[in-house]
């Protein structure tokens, strides 16, 4: 048995999700427009600020493994939006830009020639496969928030 791709298809299906938890295409689909922005009884963030949260903290976990210049926001206002989306739009577009960046980490997991336990030379310390983990562990978080957040406001299946 190759461990090194059993790895890598492991860390893909971690970060795909569906096994343990919901993926976050179930997460985020059909998402009432105006419910995005609530916040229900008893939680701390709407659905928005959940799903731009995802999408901020994944790219910035990727971004940190394979972009030495880049800075990550200010903690915690660079993290988490305002409790509701700026216009009509935004949902869908970050939705796709969530896709676009787990696609990009999909296809860096899968690429024979990233070297998952090399030390990111820009780090202190953090490999790609921490990366991943950080990312994978992050996003089962709070999509179990967003559904729960969902179900609170009455829009979950």
């Amino acid at each position: 048995m190759d461990t090194d791709k059993s790895l890598r298809k492991h860390l893909i299906k971690m970060l795909e999700g569906g096994e343990a938890h919901a993926t976050f295409d179930d997460a985020v689909a059909k998402m009432p427009a105006a419910l995005q922005g609530k916040i229900p009884g008893g939680a701390e963030h709407s659905p928005w600020q959940l799903l731009e949260h995802l999408r901020i903290a994944q790219s910035d976990i990727l971004e940190f493994a394979i972009d030495p210049k880049h800075k990550s926001p200010k903690w915690p206002e660079g993290y988490w939006p305002k409790a509701a989306p700026p216009d009509e739009e935004a949902w869908d577009k970050s939705v796709q830009a969530f896709r676009s960046d787990m696609n990009r980490f999909t296809k860096l997991l899968g690429d024979d020639s990233t070297d998952l336990f090399a030390k990111i030379p820009h780090g202190d310390g953090q490999t790609i496969l921490r990366q991943a983990l950080l990312a994978g562990d992050h996003n089962a978080y709070h999509l179990g928030q967003l559904v729960l957040v969902r179900r609170l406001l009455g829009a979950w299946k």
